[in-house]
């Protein structure tokens, strides 16, 4: 009977543990995945900022109004 109990708290000790291994790991991935939001949000400023977040479309106008300039 003893040694079962022994046995249990081992048990529930490891349980214990393990619990607060994933809350850590949980903790460190909402960490990085803010971390990364964040840069992505710089990326795609960067990008509009210097006009290489355009569409196909966008450079085809783009494009089309630039030649119409040279044209004139």
């Amino acid at each position: 009977m003893e040694e079962e109990k022994i046995n249990l708290r081992l048990d529930m000790d490891i349980q214990k543990l393990e619990a607060e291994r994933l809350r850590k790991g949980k903790a460190k991935a909402e960490v990085d995945l803010d971390s990364l939001k964040t840069d992505y949000k710089k990326l795609r400023s960067s990008m509009r900022t210097a006009g290489l977040g355009k569409t196909s479309e966008q450079w085809r106008e783009e494009i089309q109004e630039e030649k119409n300039k040279a044209d004139r």
